[in-house]
């Protein structure tokens, strides 16, 4: 009796699983997507975008889209840091192609540091946790997904889709794939508008959903060197023309430098929405001060409240510098002859790179310390603009799937692929409809995490939406 029983409580189980898959067939076909462009490393120091993209494409072809419609991508001299251009033929050939983009590289990560091991998926109390599983793996294995499921729909979009997936967002210098593809390609990419990463759902700190952010526009990280040189000399002889105390003058002078507040159409509507957001949860002073600095960014008093109030306002507001990286001296017991430090700026959109290197040289204001502007990642573009055939789909899907939260533009402090598409005139919006926690899922640090019920929500969302979008005229 007793073993009938366990047995027919087995069967029971395994019913209840198979009928929760039947729900949505296709969610087993994601997570196996999803888990193998995780666990594929696509680090730049031992990882191969190339192979990543290859597997992909084979899921693509498997789904039944022809090899024409598949474009493996590598550029001379960068055999593992190719990528993939998946199209689905829409049925007006007037009508412009809509690309969904998202980068397949990883950043860095040691697995002695790690809980996990970070290049396997583990599922563990409600959540994944590996390298990329927000940034941007989420989003790759979400638009690959939906293309095979248009496929194996036999869906023809009014609008032909464009995918593309591209390697070395993470790493500055490195070959991108998507500046090579707006410059040596851009037939395979070009369209109306394309989709990104930068943006999503927001949850509080007890995991309220707050808001839905739209991405429109970006700033632009840029490295510059402060270095001074120095003739040196013997360590018993001190003399105040010491490299160090020169470099440690000018990043003093930088730390207490702020530059002008500045704001576009997204962060106005970012901060007049978010003051609501605060009003409701009875910040009335934060709530005040959102308010002024939108109508008056001149209001000091208010610029202070919001920027104490949160990193990521103050950094929305304006171009920000930090010091990140420190060389100096060659021997305990000399005098420097060389010091160096790497000052890492988020540039606000529209702002050229040698107005903020001659700002940094004007508040040193210390001969002896050269600034010098590194290697350039591209253009600085203007915002896109937030029309209403791009803000209502979102608004609208939004509504139907989390009532009452509000949708939000947003001016991203940090940096994406969209700066190469924007500025090759094909304007990008930062739209994933997935909700992080307020620590981003520790994107780039330790045991980066996703919630699978945000992740697949997400996946419901940006399937919806891009159908949506695909059938407007």
């Amino acid at each position: 009796m007793k073993s009938r029983f366990v047995l027919g409580a087995v069967t029971a189980m395994l019913a209840c699983l198979q009928s929760a898959y039947a729900a949505d067939p296709t969610e087993q076909q994601f997570r196996a997507l999803y888990k193998e462009l995780v666990e594929t490393n696509t680090t730049l120091s031992s990882g191969d975008c190339t192979l990543a993209a290859e597997k992909i494409a084979a899921r693509l072809k498997t789904a039944g889209f022809p090899e024409s419609d598949l474009h493996i991508f590598t550029a001379p001299g960068h055999p593992k840091e190719g990528g993939l251009v998946a199209v689905l033929p829409g049925r007006d050939p007037q009508a412009k192609a809509i690309l969904l983009l998202a980068h397949i590289d990883v950043v860095e990560a040691k697995r002695e540091d790690w809980v996990r091991d970070p290049f396997k998926l583990v599922e563990e109390d409600g959540k994944f946790y590996a390298r990329g599983v927000v940034d941007d793996k989420a989003q790759a294995a979400i638009w690959a997904d939906s293309l095979i499921r248009f496929k194996q729909e036999g869906y023809k979009p009014r609008h032909t889709l464009k995918m593309a997936l591209t390697c070395g967002e993470e790493t500055a210098g490195a070959f991108n794939g998507a500046e090579w593809l707006s410059k040596n390609r851009r037939d395979l990419i070009d369209a109306g508008y394309a989709l990104n990463e930068g943006a999503g759902g927001e949850l509080n700190a007890g995991g309220k959903r707050i808001s839905m952010t739209v991405q429109a526009g970006e700033k632009v990280a840029q490295n510059y060197r402060l270095e001074v040189v120095n003739p040196g000399g013997h360590s018993s002889r001190p003399v105040k023309d010491n490299a160090i105390y020169h470099l440690a003058g000018a990043l003093e002078k930088i730390q207490g430098y702020e530059f002008p507040i500045q704001l576009t159409d997204g962060s106005k509507g970012y901060l007049n929405a978010m003051a609501k957001i605060q009003l409701q949860a009875g910040h009335q002073e934060v709530a005040a001060a959102l308010q002024t600095v939108a109508k008056d960014p001149a209001d000091v008093k208010a610029v202070a409240t919001v920027s104490n109030a949160s990193p990521s306002w103050a950094a929305m507001l304006h171009t920000t510098c930090v010091a990140t990286m420190l060389d100096a001296g060659h021997a305990t017991n000399a005098l420097p002859q060389r010091a160096r430090a790497n000052i890492n700026c988020r540039i606000f959109p529209g702002v050229t790179q040698e107005t903020v290197r001659q700002a940094l040289v004007n508040a040193i204001n210390d001969p002896a310390v050269k600034v010098e502007t590194l290697e350039i990642r591209g253009e600085n573009s203007a915002p896109p603009a937030l029309t209403k055939a791009i803000m209502e789909p979102v608004e609208k899907l939004t509504a139907k799937m989390w009532p009452g939260v509000p949708v939000m533009p947003i001016l991203q402090s940090g940096a994406t692929d969209g700066q190469f598409l924007n500025a090759a005139g094909i304007p990008t919006y930062g739209i994933s409809g997935i909700f992080l926690t307020p620590d981003l899922g520790n994107i780039h640090g330790l045991n980066e995490y996703i919630g699978v019920q945000p992740l697949m929500e997400g996946r419901s969302f940006l399937h919806e939406l891009v159908k949506t979008y695909a059938e407007q005229i």
